[in-house]
């Protein structure tokens, strides 16, 4: 039963800080309940060289990226993993159903299931982490398309790196988002380098302005 981080499912519901009343408690506990029973964690990670070819300019693989952001995320690193994980297409139904019934549950699933991706991320990140420290190699923060000035369009090489419709059935719309929804894809920095700063996710990303951020 894959678990979530119910204060980060409140932040995405929008209660920073405070508790939600009794009966929103209690649906989100059946919601939660709903969705573990529906879902169908799965990952997929493969580790690729990197090299710059100009300040903002990577080579990762045979992919080329100019992204500023990514740049002084990886800055130092000689390899990188590329990852990808999603809870699979029961997630995306259970939401679909509420949404045309009963809009509150939708509200809640979204966000716990965006808490549920999360977790399945830290626990691929972490394995990860271990198999690098074996190698006296040190991971820096995942980083995903989208943030700050990473482009979204990556999605589509990253699924073609991985070959994740074949592996794990996650594939990218035309228009670059993954499905299904509750679905990530990441890069991952490997440095012979320890750093004290782990930031990911808001901290790195520069859209300031996102209801979402911590």
């Amino acid at each position: 039963m894959i678990s979530f981080d119910r204060r980060e499912a409140l932040r995405y519901m929008g209660y920073h800080g405070a508790e939600p009343d009794a009966a929103v408690a209690e649906s989100l506990e059946h919601c939660a309940a709903e969705l573990q029973a529906a879902v169908q964690p799965k990952s997929i990670s493969a580790r690729f060289p990197l090299s710059f070819t100009g300040e903002n300019t990577m080579q990762i693989g045979d992919l080329t990226v100019t992204s500023a952001n990514l740049a002084r995320n990886l800055r130092g690193c000689t390899e990188v993993y590329l990852m990808a994980a999603t809870l699979g297409i029961g997630a995306d139904r259970l939401i679909a159903r509420a949404s045309a019934v009963r809009m509150s549950d939708a509200v809640i699933l979204q966000a716990v299931a965006a808490a549920m991706i999360e977790t399945c991320c830290d626990e691929v990140n972490d394995a990860l982490r271990r198999t690098a420290e074996q190698e006296g190699l040190y991971c820096r923060p995942r980083f995903s398309p989208g943030y700050g000035d990473f482009s979204i369009e990556h999605q589509r090489d990253f699924s073609r790196l991985l070959d994740t419709p074949r592996k794990i059935g996650l594939t990218v719309t035309e228009s670059c988002l993954l499905a299904p929804i509750k679905s990530v894809t990441a890069v991952i920095g490997l440095s012979p380098e320890k750093q004290d700063c782990h930031r990911k996710g808001c901290e790195e990303c520069g859209k300031t302005d996102c209801n979402f951020r911590r």
